[in-house]
C-alpha cells in the first residue's frame, strides 16, 4: 500500500509541476550522484588576478554613490544604530532580524549556532545535507556569511563618522578563507551566494578610499567574487526550473550586475546578458498581473521590492533599462503590498513563508515595518506612496525624495480585489481587514486559503502565525505551515492539503469562487474553494464575512459542502489579545457554540517562537456563523 501510495503522490507532484521540473529534477540528481556534478564546479581553483584594484578604481561603471565621501544621507546618529553596532563588536549578531545570539568574535563560518554542528568545508557543496535533522536548520549557519550586518557598519560610519573598514574587510577576508571555493554550506545556495556578492559590493564603495582597501585585499576579493557568480551561472537552472522563486529573481539579477559592476572579469558579458534576460523573465512570470507574487508571501515579496530597485536604479544609473514588463510589475507590486499595509506602523499581515529576510537594511525601522523599501520604489518610480516620512533608505540609492500627483492608492477608495493572487482587502479608517481566497497554480508553502486577518489601529488582533523555523520538528512544521496556524476551518484534524515531503502539499486547494463588494450597510467578502481532498474528493469551504461599515464587527459563515458525517469541523481564530474581542458562534441548528480555548504559537520573527491564543468552535454539523466584536 505505500509503494501504491508513493506512486499516485509522485503523479500528483508531476501534475502540480510539470514535466519539465520533474525531468529536471531526475536529471540533476542522476548528475549529483554520479560525481558529474561536482566535476562541473573544481574546488578550490588557482589563485588568478582577473582585475586589479587599480583597474577597479577606474571603472566608469556608476553605483548608487561613487565613495562614502559622495553619501547624501542625512546624518543622524541614533542610539539604534549605535546598539547594533556595538554587538557586531562584541560577537553578537542578530540573527533574521530578530533573536540576536553571542556567537563570539572568533566565529566559526563552519558551526550552526543554534544546534552546535560543525560542517566539513572540506566537503564538495554537493555533498552537504542542507536538510539534516542532526545540523538543524542550515539557515543558521547562512546567516552570518550574507554579510548583511555590513549595512549596520556601514550606516554607523556615515552617521557617527567613524571608519571601520578594517573590520568589514577582515570578516570578507576570514570567509574567504574559511571557504575553499565550491567547497561547505555556504557554496550550496545560489542565492545566498548571491546576496553575499551584492553586500561585499556595496561595501567595497563605500570603503573605496579608504586605507584598509589595499591590493591584497582586493585581489583575494575579485577571485572570490569572479567564483561565486561563475557559481551562480553555472547552476542557474537549478533556481529557475527546480526553485522558480524568490532565489531565481536574486540570482539572475546578480547575474546581471555581476557583469554591469565587474566587466572586466571573464565571462561578465555572458552574465550580463543572460541575467538580464532571465531577470526580464522571471519578473514577468512571478509577479502576476494584479502585482500579486507566486510565493503567496508577504514578505517574500518585500524581498522582490528591494531586488528590484537595485536593478532599476542601477540599470538607470548606467543608462540601461529592462523590458518594460519589469517596471510595469514594480509598480503593480508597489501598490499590492501598499494596499495591505496598516498605516499607523507599517506593517503587514504576517501572511505566508518569512523567514526573517531583509536583504539590505538601510534604516531604523522594525523589521516588519515595510515603509522604507516600499516608499524607496516609489521614489524610483516616481509614485506617491503616502508615506509621510522620509527614510534614509531613500538617500542612500542616490535617490531624491519629490512630489509626484500619481498616488498608488485610489482616494477614498476602501475594497481592493486581487482575484489573480486571490487576496480581498477592505481598507477602513481605523480597521484593515483582509481574506485569502485563491488558486495554486504555482507551488503554496502554507495550508492558508481562506485565511481572515483583522487589524485594528496597530494592532493586529486576528493573525497569521508565520513560519517560525524550516527545519525543526515534524509537529511544528506542521502547525506553521499547516491549517491549524490559521484563522480558517479544519475537519477532524486534517489540514486543507496533504502534506509531503519538506516544502511538497499535494492536492493544492483552488478557488472556486470569490468576490467583495459592498451593501448600504455593509462590506462582504464571499469565497469558495475545493479543499481537504485527502478526506472525500468532492468537499468544497465555502466562507462569508460580513464587516459593519463604520464598526468593529464582523459576522463570518463557513459551510462545509459534502462534509462526512463523521468529521468534526473545527473554525480556528488565533490571537494575542483574546481579552479585545467577543466571539460568538453558532451552528447550523442554532445550538450556540461553546469556545475552547487553547494554547497557540506565534513567529512574528524567523526563529522566535511566541505564546498566542488559539480559540476554537467545533461542531458535526457543517455550518459555524461566528460574530466577532473588537
Amino acid at each position: 500500500m505505500s509503494s501504491l501510495n508513493t506512486v499516485i503522490n509522485g503523479l500528483k507532484v508531476m501534475r502540480n509541476m510539470g514535466w519539465r521540473y520533474i525531468a529536471f529534477r531526475s536529471v540533476h540528481e542522476l548528475n549529483r550522484r554520479s560525481g558529474r556534478l561536482k566535476k562541473r564546479f573544481p574546488q578550490a581553483p588557482p589563485f588568478q588576478r582577473y582585475l586589479s584594484l587599480e583597474e577597479w578604481q577606474k571603472q566608469s561603471v556608476s553605483f548608487f554613490f561613487h565613495s562614502r565621501e559622495q553619501v547624501k544621507v542625512p546624518r543622524c546618529a541614533t542610539p539604534e544604530l549605535a546598539q547594533r553596532f556595538q554587538q557586531i563588536k562584541e560577537g553578537k549578531l542578530s540573527f533574521f532580524n530578530g533573536v540576536v545570539l553571542p556567537i563570539g568574535k572568533d566565529f566559526s563560518w563552519m558551526k550552526n549556532p543554534d544546534t552546535g554542528f560543525v560542517y566539513d568545508e572540506t566537503a564538495h557543496w554537493t555533498e552537504i545535507n542542507d536538510y539534516s535533522a542532526v545540523a538543524g536548520d542550515i539557515k543558521y549557519v547562512w546567516e552570518k556569511a550574507r554579510f548583511a550586518y555590513l549595512y549596520d557598519i556601514i550606516r554607523y560610519d556615515h552617521h557617527f563618522g567613524e571608519d571601520n573598514a578594517a573590520l568589514v574587510f577582515g570578516d570578507i577576508l576570514s570567509w574567504i578563507k574559511a571557504n575553499p571555493v565550491n567547497s561547505g554550506p555556504h557554496y550550496k545556495c545560489s542565492q545566498e551566494i548571491s546576496l553575499r556578492v551584492l553586500n561585499w559590493t556595496f561595501a567595497l564603495y563605500f570603503y573605496r578610499h579608504s586605507a584598509a582597501l589595499t591590493t591584497t585585499v582586493f585581489d583575494q576579493i575579485q577571485y572570490a567574487i569572479y567564483w561565486q557568480l561563475h557559481h551562480v551561472y553555472h547552476n542557474i537552472n537549478f533556481s529557475r526550473i527546480a526553485v522558480r522563486n524568490n532565489h531565481a529573481i536574486t540570482e539572475t539579477l546578480a547575474l546581471y550586475l555581476g557583469g554591469l559592476l565587474y566587466p572586466a572579469l571573464p565571462g561578465a558579458a555572458a552574465w550580463k546578458q543572460q541575467g538580464r534576460q532571465w531577470f526580464e523573465e522571471e519578473i514577468g512570470y512571478q509577479i502576476y498581473e494584479d502585482g500579486t507574487f507566486l510565493q503567496f508571501s508577504m514578505n517574500y515579496h518585500r524581498v522582490v521590492v528591494q531586488l528590484l530597485t537595485w536593478g532599476l536604479q542601477l540599470a538607470a544609473l548606467n543608462r540601461e533599462s529592462f523590458a518594460p514588463v519589469v517596471q510595469e510589475k514594480a509598480a503593480k507590486s508597489l501598490r499590492f503590498l501598499r494596499v495591505c499595509m496598516n498605516d499607523s506602523n507599517g506593517w503587514l499581515p504576517n501572511y505566508g513563508a518569512n523567514d526573517g529576510a531583509l536583504f539590505f537594511r538601510l534604516s531604523d525601522q522594525h523589521y516588519r515595518d515595510y515603509r522604507p523599501q516600499l516608499q524607496a520604489l516609489s521614489v524610483l518610480l516616481q509614485l506617491d506612496a503616502e508615506i509621510p516620512v522620509c527614510y534614509e533608505e531613500v538617500y542612500w540609492y542616490g535617490l531624491q525624495p519629490g512630489v509626484w500627483g500619481d498616488t498608488v492608492l485610489e482616494k477614498d477608495r476602501v475594497l481592493y480585489q486581487f482575484h489573480e493572487g486571490g487576496y480581498f482587502v477592505c481598507r477602513e479608517q481605523s480597521t484593515l481587514t483582509m481574506l485569502r481566497c485563491g488558486n495554486h497554480k504555482d507551488r503554496p508553502s502554507q495550508a492558508d486559503n481562506l485565511h481572515l486577518d483583522i487589524w485594528h489601529g496597530e494592532e493586529n488582533l486576528l493573525m497569521d502565525a508565520g513560519s517560525y523555523k524550516y527545519n525543526t520538528d515534524a509537529e511544528t512544521l506542521r502547525y506553521f505551515m499547516g491549517t491549524a496556524s490559521h484563522n480558517t476551518v479544519m475537519l477532524d484534524n486534517y489540514d486543507q492539503m496533504q502534506k509531503g515531503p519538506r516544502f511538497i502539499w499535494y492536492n493544492w486547494t483552488q478557488c472556486l469562487r470569490a468576490r467583495l463588494y459592498e451593501t448600504e450597510e455593509e462590506y462582504v467578502w464571499e469565497g469558495a474553494i475545493h479543499a481537504f481532498q485527502q478526506v472525500a474528493p468532492d468537499i468544497m469551504h465555502v466562507r462569508q464575512v460580513r464587516k459593519k461599515k463604520g464598526a468593529q464587527v464582523w459576522i463570518v459563515k463557513d459551510y462545509i459542502q459534502h462534509k462526512p458525517a463523521w468529521a468534526v469541523m473545527r473554525q480556528l481564530w488565533h490571537t494575542m489579545c483574546p481579552e479585545k474581542m467577543v466571539l460568538k458562534a453558532e451552528d447550523s441548528h442554532r445550538s450556540l457554540l461553546q469556545p475552547l480555548y487553547k494554547p497557540g504559537w506565534y513567529a512574528s520573527l524567523y526563529g522566535a517562537r511566541e505564546d498566542n491564543h488559539a480559540i476554537l468552535f467545533t461542531t458535526s454539523a457543517d455550518t459555524i456563523i461566528t460574530e466577532i466584536i473588537i
